[in-house]
């Protein structure tokens, strides 16, 4: 048994082949799953009922077990009509960056490009959660481990 917060075979398998430059995608419950990704990322369904995982309690249990070096959020815009909207006015987006902290880059992406980079393949793993709250999608990209004792 492990003794670790990460616990879910499949995610463990998923992060162990991934490497530094690999992303992640922590997607909404309207995410298109299946088809907004691409296709040789590993997938992995934690979207239980509405509401149950979020995004933002796999991001928890991530931050402890990967480094990382950046994320992508989706913000309104790249459909006529839409309008890009500042980070501050989709309420989640605050709440990861709190839990992300200073040292991981961050950057908006309108829909059509968030979904390009979503669908890149350097997207090794997508996990599907009941996440409700709208433009909570999250792209993390995997840092480099630091080794111990190393400045």
């Amino acid at each position: 048994m492990l003794s670790y917060e990460l616990i879910h075979p499949d995610l463990l398998r998923a992060l162990a082949a991934a490497g530094h430059g690999s992303r992640i995608l922590l997607a909404d419950a309207n995410y298109p799953h299946s088809t907004g990704a691409h296709p040789a990322a590993a997938r992995v369904h934690l979207n239980l009922r509405p509401g149950l995982v979020t995004v933002e309690q796999v991001l928890e249990v991530l931050l402890d077990a990967v480094p990382l070096e950046s994320a992508a959020v989706m913000v309104p815009g790249g459909v006529p009509g839409d309008v890009v909207a500042a980070d501050e006015a989709i309420p989640v987006h605050a709440v990861y960056r709190a839990a992300l902290g200073d040292g991981v880059a961050w950057e908006t992406m309108d829909r059509f490009a968030f979904y390009a980079a979503a669908r890149g393949d350097d997207v090794a793993l997508v996990v599907a959660t009941g996440e409700q709250r709208v433009y909570a999608n999250l792209l993390l990209t995997i840092g480099v481990r630091q080794a111990e004792g190393v400045i």
